[in-house]
């Protein structure tokens, strides 16, 4: 009856618009079909993970990072600055000598810099020691930055192991092996700004990943690396 109508309506003359979207919702045995139960119906599910294989047949690279030159300059910096600091160190050891001040001067008219005695025993070990820690922490914290810095990220074959290439000093790189189910990523790839922290089971710190890096395969590394796990 329904079909009836529709085609009375077109017969008439008038506007058909309305008719011929309402044909196409209806079967010709009368039932009511929806467009969207269609789509839904016939579109997969992208975003599930067990749609994902991550078990790859061969090696996938998920992550590039490529400045070389930037750790290059940062190490040549913290490795002079270490031995400006070192130099410090032993010119304030082996130089400053115990000059003591004269008691009999008025203290009121001699400047505070002539009342400390720098050769003094703790004063000149005091200034020994802040000196060599100085540039020792610069030089501790540039190479930790630099190996703790992701350059590669590659799901071996089969998807249980992780290649983590990072920078290392003096222009090379460092390598190590890790089971996939041994990292955690600390924040999702959307939400960082600068870095993305990478926790590694026993492994002191973080390991970063740099948002001016490229993700080569991101729906592969958001269901393997990018996962966040409970590391015991």
């Amino acid at each position: 009856m329904i079909l009836r109508l529709l085609n009375s309506l077109s017969f008439c003359g008038r506007p058909t618009a309305v008719a011929n979207s309402l044909r196409t919702r209806f079967s010709p045995d009368g039932q009511f079909r929806s467009s969207f139960y269609r789509w839904h119906s016939s579109s997969p599910a992208n975003n599930r993970v067990y749609d994902v294989n991550t078990r790859v047949p061969k090696d996938v690279m998920l992550f590039k990072y490529e400045n070389p030159r930037f750790f290059k300059i940062l190490n040549i910096f913290a490795v002079s600055q270490f031995l400006f600091w070192g130099y410090l160190c032993h010119f304030s050891y082996t130089t400053l000598r115990d000059a003591p001040v004269n008691q009999n001067a008025e203290q009121e008219e001699v400047p505070w810099y002539k009342k400390i005695n720098l050769g003094e025993n703790k004063y000149r070990n005091s200034i020994a020691i802040m000196c060599f820690c100085i540039g020792y922490g610069i030089l501790f914290a540039s190479w930790m930055f630099t190996l703790r810095s992701v350059r590669y990220l590659v799901l071996r074959k089969g998807g249980d192991q992780v290649s983590v290439v990072t920078y290392a000093p003096f222009g090379t790189n460092r390598i190590m092996d890790v089971p996939l189910k041994c990292i955690s990523a600390q924040e999702s790839r959307e939400a960082a700004r600068v870095t993305v922290p990478i926790k590694i089971k026993n492994r002191a710190l973080f390991y970063v990943l740099d948002m001016r890096g490229e993700f080569l395969n991101t729906k592969l590394y958001d269901y393997t690396v990018g996962m966040g796990r409970k590391l015991k």
